[in-house]
């Protein structure tokens, strides 16, 4: 019988098992389902999110999480089932029931009847820059455009008239309205077109200021698609689009005109575009009246001077020549600005009248307008700078110093005793320019806020009017040519050709041109691959050739006979291996051979006496022949940079080099490093960028370039000797930026024994020193201090071992001496994985300079202000009851936290940071940061926090509540500066 009942007994177990099995599966099934939903959802929300446009719901971000979590727990027990056979199966049974119908509710739950998405807010944009309109005409004008605005049956709004009429000035004023009114329309969104318009380039416009990615999409229509769904999808928004000089089909473009969508406005100088682009409402924009000119005109001479009632009587006539165009007004009148003399007004007047081509003629008027200030320049060079910018294409931005650097090329500038002088001279004629409204400044935000000229539209045409006739150019830079101009448009009376900016890739043989007087050939930024021997034949006077930026395989020979030759540019023509020989160029001034794929020195370079700028930054560049540089004795401009290993710079050489102002060496040998450095001591160039070690840096120019003095250490020996004798690494005395990448002899800055006399470092770098336990050591003997008084910027990263920021002798004293980073502002460390705890509170007493903190991604950081080391201390405190430390940082702006999952406190229970103008917090990825102990400041007895505060939070609205401030109160009123983003 007990033998039957086991039997009985394992039977029913058995069956339960079977049971167990089906109900398993039935799971599974469940589970299939909801990941199928689980993928679709993943898809939508992908597709959703590209457009920018859409923001995932949160509700549907917790239920991919609880799939991802119910995941899990299925395969879990799946292990479970495998691992425990008959053991515990009613506990499993009832888990797998749980699950099932957690699985079920999911499943439900994933229809998401309202929807994945939410329209994610986009801001209009910024309003523009310009200045008030003036005169009855545009106000009409602009009460006009704002109405048809606002008539749904209006989709196309064309402006047009002449040019300098004021008509962008116009749609400015219209952009900038709706901007400021938020219940006209959602989206406004501004784009120049210009005259070398394409459909492509359109579509890219477009696309940036939409933020969606075309760089992949190449046939016209499929891009155009995109375009129109990414506008439909911003339903009531407007596109601006300013200066169009030729029709074009919208759809082709893909620009959406509808009711409740998209709506037109385009300016331009053709009625007939108005009309061929279907503009419902057409708007002339017409010249000012008399009066409305004249005011215009008294506002733009300024208040400076107070004019006579003859020479009023006489300004009113010299506005009047102006014809109402503001522009010219505008032009004129800056000319005229402070002059007071009825003989200057008087002559103004006669040369207006004198080159008076007809009334008829408007745009000859302007032109004649703009002329007369070209004329006031009363200086021929300046006058050739001028004209030497319409050489650049249309809306061009130009850098300043580029400009300056050509105005040297071509003589406009005349040799001083310096190159810093002759800059001093090129900036100061581009100001002229500017302040005579025949150049307009910019600055182009990228890389670097660099400062740009332009010329505008009506001014470029003027002076390209003036270069028809003398002195005699041709110009058609990025105008789209795919051929070089035919031999009949090369005139003997040439004197300068700009082509640069096409899309030129090949120079017939049989093309000789016979320009005996071209002085100027511009071919950079071409796809040209070869130039015939034939091209340079007749070009004996050639002075200054730029082939840069194109993909030129071989020179002509005939390059090597250009004897009047000044300057040559062959800037990032990596395909060219060989340089002819220049031994014939003795009269060169400028050879520039930046990224260029040479790999030995062009033959006769030696005879280049008159050499001032030479660019070697060549990386292929295998050698230098010793006397490279002795006969080069006029170099002021000096780059030998990025070369191959085997190339040695001579640093004794160098240093002969007296006139040198700037200089770029890397060198491979201590022995040169030093030997230039020595030199330093008795003067040397005022820029100059120093690298020891052959591989590249982890660094960009950009990084840096603020600094004229500074020296780059990657791979090399910092400290040979303990005495810093003969072998060790020498650097120079008014070094202004020091990078140190792999270097791993020394344990701190301290190790490096030059640095002592570096009393006008402003920023250090140090990156993947594996050895470097501290930034700075102070011990007893005096060798070993250093205070780096004068450093404004420490960063560092990825310093493996780094332990302490600063190791003191506990014989000598916790505190740092006197002056230690008293000028430091900016304090960075990235990737420190075994730093503990990172400053102390008597080093943060010595910072009270200090405006940016940011620590990022050291794992091992629980402390940013540590409690001091030193117990006997700490105890005589709490005795005398100062027990807590008041630790103030008065400039401190901005805290940045992220990263660090070990952070527990910013500071110790003994300490308070007191920060008076913190302006931005962020925190991200703390979790065990439980307390933020800073001070703020105290307004009739209730903390007052800076008016611009900002504190961004990577956690859910818990943790902020479990957080820990100095004041009571403190939390409440920080409140409201919070921003909280979705925690990961």
């Amino acid at each position: 019988m007990a033998k039957l009942g086991k039997i009985i007994d394992m039977g029913e177990k058995l069956c339960y098992c079977n049971s167990l099995d089906e109900k398993m599966q039935k799971l599974k099934r469940k589970l299939e389902d909801l990941s199928s939903r689980e993928a679709d959802i993943n898809k939508e929300l992908e597709y959703a999110e590209s457009l920018y446009l859409k923001k995932r719901r949160q509700q549907v971000e917790n239920w991919l999480t609880n799939v991802e979590r119910i995941n899990r727990q299925v395969h879990s027990l799946e292990q479970t089932l495998e691992e425990r056979r008959l053991l515990g199966r009613v506990q499993l049974w009832k888990r797998v029931e749980e699950l099932t119908g957690e699985v079920t509710q999911l499943v439900d739950q994933g229809r998401f009847p309202g929807g994945l998405t939410f329209e994610a807010h986009e801001t209009k944009g910024d309003a523009l820059l310009t200045t008030k309109l003036v005169g009855q005409t545009f106000q009409t004008n602009m009460d006009k455009i704002w109405t048809c605005l606002m008539q749904d049956e209006v989709l196309i709004i064309g402006i047009y008239g002449m040019g300098g009429v004021g008509k962008t000035t116009l749609v400015t004023h219209i952009h900038n309205k709706l901007i400021e009114n938020p219940n006209t329309f959602d989206h406004v969104f501004w784009i120049t077109v210009s005259q070398d318009f394409s459909i492509h380039k359109l579509q890219n416009n477009i696309a940036k200021i939409l933020h969606l990615d075309l760089s992949n999409v190449d046939d016209e229509k499929k891009r155009a698609a995109k375009l129109a769904q990414a506008l439909m999808r911003r339903q009531q928004s407007v596109l601006i689009l300013d200066d169009v000089w030729n029709h074009f089909v919208l759809e082709k473009v893909g620009i959406p005109v509808r009711v409740n969508g998209c709506k037109l406005i385009l300016t331009t100088r053709s009625l007939d575009v108005c009309r061929r682009m279907g503009c419902q409402v057409k708007i002339k924009v017409e010249p000012l009246s008399k009066e409305e000119a004249w005011s215009l005109f008294l506002e733009k001479v300024g208040n400076e001077i107070s004019l006579s009632p003859e020479v009023k009587d006489i300004a009113r006539s010299v506005a009047k020549e102006c014809a109402g165009l503001p522009l010219a007004i505008t032009v004129l009148a800056g000319s005229m600005r402070g002059v007071d003399d009825i003989c200057e007004w008087r002559n103004a007047l006669e040369i207006l009248k004198e080159s008076k081509l007809g009334q008829d003629d408007m745009e000859t008027e302007v032109f004649q307008v703009l002329r007369f200030s070209y004329w006031s320049l009363n200086d021929s060079k300046v006058q050739h700078c001028f004209l030497y910018c319409s050489l650049y294409p249309e809306d061009c931005k130009i850098k300043r110093e580029e400009l300056i650097e050509r105005f040297i090329d071509e003589g406009f500038i005349d040799r001083m005793k310096s190159r810093q002088v002759e800059f001093d001279r090129g900036h100061t004629i581009l100001n002229k320019l500017e302040n005579s409204c025949l150049l307009e400044g910019i600055i182009d935000d990228f890389p670097n806020e660099k400062k740009c000229v332009k010329m505008h539209d009506l001014v470029r045409d003027m002076a390209l009017q003036i270069v028809i006739v003398s002195p005699r150019f041709m110009v058609e830079a990025g105008v789209g040519l795919e051929d070089i101009p035919d031999e009949e448009k090369w005139t003997k009376d040439l004197e300068k050709v700009s082509l640069m900016h096409n899309k030129i890739s090949e120079i017939p043989s049989s093309l000789s041109p016979r320009c005996p007087k071209l002085s100027t050939l511009m071919l950079q930024h071409n796809s040209l691959r070869r130039i015939p021997d034939s091209f340079f034949v007749h070009m004996h006077g050639l002075e200054v050739l730029d082939l840069s930026y194109n993909g030129i395989e071989y020179l002509p020979n005939s390059l090597s006979h250009l004897e009047n030759l000044t300057s040559l540019l062959l800037r990032e023509c990596d395909k060219i291996e060989h340089v002819p020989s220049l031994a014939k160029l003795s009269a060169l001034r400028r050879l520039d051979l930046w990224h260029t794929g040479i790999s030995e020195v062009p033959n006769g370079m030696e005879m280049l006496v008159n050499l001032r700028y030479l660019d070697l930054y060549a990386p292929n560049l295998e050698m230098l022949p010793v006397g490279t540089f002795t006969k080069l004795c006029h170099l002021q401009y000096l780059v030998v940079y990025r070369s191959s290993e085997t190339l040695k710079v001579n640093g004794e050489e160098v240093a002969h080099l007296k006139r040198l102002e700037t200089f770029s060496g890397q060198f491979s040998e201590l022995q040169n490093f030093n030997a230039y450095v020595k030199s330093l001591k008795v003067g040397g160039p005022s820029n100059y960028l120093l690298q020891m070690g052959l591989d590249d840096p982890d660094v960009t120019p950009i990084e840096s370039d603020t600094f004229d003095k500074r020296v780059i250490l990657k791979r090399c020996i910092l400290s040979t000797s303990r005495g810093g004798g003969e072998d060790s690494l020498l650097l120079p005395e008014d070094i202004e930026f020091l990078y140190i990448q792999e270097c791993n002899d020394v344990r701190s800055l301290c190790g490096i024994s030059s640095l002592k006399n570096a009393n006008n470092l402003k920023a250090c770098v140090i990156k993947k020193c594996n050895r470097v336990e501290h930034v700075l050591s102070h011990y007893s003997s005096p060798s070993s201090i250093l205070t780096l008084q004068s450093l404004e910027s420490l960063r560092l990263a990825f310093l493996q071992n780094l332990s302490d920021f600063i190791r003191c002798d506990r014989a000598l004293s916790q505190s740092p001496p006197s002056g230690t980073l008293a000028c430091l502002k900016e304090f960075r460390i990235y990737n420190c994985p075994n730093i503990k705890k990172l400053f102390m509170p008597r080093l943060l007493m010595c910072l009270q300079n200090l405006e940016e903190i940011h620590v990022e991604d050291c794992r091992q950081i629980e402390e940013i202000v540590a409690a001091e080391s030193d117990e006997n201390e700490v105890e005589e405190n709490k005795d005398k009851g100062l027990g807590t430390t008041i630790i103030t940082l008065p400039k401190l702006r901005c805290l940045q936290l992220w990263d660090l999952p070990q952070l527990k406190i910013v500071c110790n229970d003994n300490a308070v940071l007191v920060c008076d103008s913190l302006q931005e917090i962020i925190v991200r990825y703390c979790r065990e940061l439980k307390r933020i102990p800073l001070s703020l400041p105290l307004l009739d007895g209730q903390p007052s926090p800076h008016p611009s505060l900002q504190i961004i939070k990577a956690f859910p609205e818990q943790w902020w509540e479990s957080l820990e401030w100095d004041h009571p109160n403190a939390k409440n009123l920080l409140q409201p500066f919070c921003q909280f983003t979705r925690y990961v």
